[in-house]
């Protein structure tokens, strides 16, 4: 079983009432994600997808960003450093001037990227299991208790992710987690809804 982090409480009331004090930007589903110098953003509602392209000109992923939680510039050194939201999203944009010269932002925005730091230690770890069925149902368990939504069956999965996009994470073939999936499936451990949507069953609603 994989390391899963939780993310931190306490800090969402302060962000939420600075959501209720700024202008939102909202972004359609597949839309890219201006990288502003010296700025960051969080995420109010939706999902973002924080990836990059490696030497082949592949597509990684590297990160989510759920609601909450920041991404951008000031916390990369990747060149090719890309965002791009899974679905419709509302997102906060602030300068790091702005971050710096408010302690309770700074230390909000300190907490949420404790919880970034531990989700990229988990998708790490995750790379460490030589059978890809354990990455694939690792990845599918950390998405599950970070961003599923109770239900019926177990935890859905609100995201548009790709095949392409999990093997990515994960090192692997586009192929190779399509057949994982589907025996994931007809193992029972995983299920697709009505909406085409993964539901993860094994893991008990919260």
């Amino acid at each position: 079983m994989v390391f899963t982090p939780n993310r931190p409480q306490g800090f969402r009331s302060t962000l939420e009432e600075t959501f209720q004090r700024r202008d939102l930007v909202h972004l359609s589903a597949g839309s890219k994600v201006p990288l502003l110098r010296n700025h960051v953003w969080l995420v109010a509602r939706g999902m973002v997808k924080l990836g990059c392209m490696n030497e082949q000109g592949e597509d990684l992923l590297l990160a989510l960003a759920g609601p909450n939680e920041p991404f951008g510039e000031p916390f990369t050194n990747l060149d090719l450093y890309e965002a791009t939201a899974l679905c419709d999203s509302d997102l906060l944009c602030l300068s790091m001037d702005e971050v710096e010269a408010t302690p309770h932002l700074a230390v909000t925005l300190m907490k949420a990227m404790t919880s970034r730091m531990r989700q990229s230690e988990a998708l790490i770890a995750l790379l460490g299991l030589r059978r890809i069925e354990d990455r694939v149902r690792g990845f599918l368990e950390l998405l599950a208790e970070e961003y599923g939504q109770p239900c019926d069956q177990g935890l859905r999965l609100n995201l548009r992710l790709t095949h392409q996009d999990i093997a990515s994470a994960l090192s692997t073939t586009r192929v190779t987690v399509t057949r994982v999936l589907g025996m994931l499936r007809d193992e029972g451990w995983l299920h697709l809804d009505g909406q085409r949507q993964l539901v993860v069953c094994h893991l008990p609603a919260r």
